[in-house]
């Protein structure tokens, strides 16, 4: 995981190559926690973090925005009571990026692991 870690996202524009199945399968064996879902044709990786409270899993969110500022690479967030689901892909090209590889890496850094 450290090396998507001390990775930066790349601007990714349309038509950008989206990531092999090899760099897929090689990516998610560092993100042991992770899991990869396709909704509406669309390849993903989702992972809930646990928290024993609201008040955690909102600073854990509020901190994911601000990495996801910083590095230009935005996901889709649900905050409830005791948890937070992530869910990374790169909308511009529909599918997953090298990107959401280096965020997913960052998003458990963020949670402490």
């Amino acid at each position: 995981m450290s090396d998507l870690v001390g990775k930066t996202c790349e601007a990714c524009r349309i038509g950008a190559p989206q990531a092999s199945k090899q760099e897929v399968d090689s990516f998610m064996k560092k993100l042991s926690n992770w899991h990869l879902i396709n909704s509406d044709g669309i390849n993903q990786i989702m992972r809930t973090f646990d928290f024993p409270n609201f008040v955690d899993a909102l600073s854990f969110t509020n901190s994911i925005g601000e990495i996801s500022e910083a590095e230009g690479h935005h996901p889709a967030i649900l905050t409830e009571w005791g948890k937070v689901t992530i869910t990374w892909w790169s909308h511009k090209i529909e599918g997953l990026h090298v990107n959401d590889f280096i965020m997913a890496a960052k998003s458990d850094q963020v949670f402490g692991e």
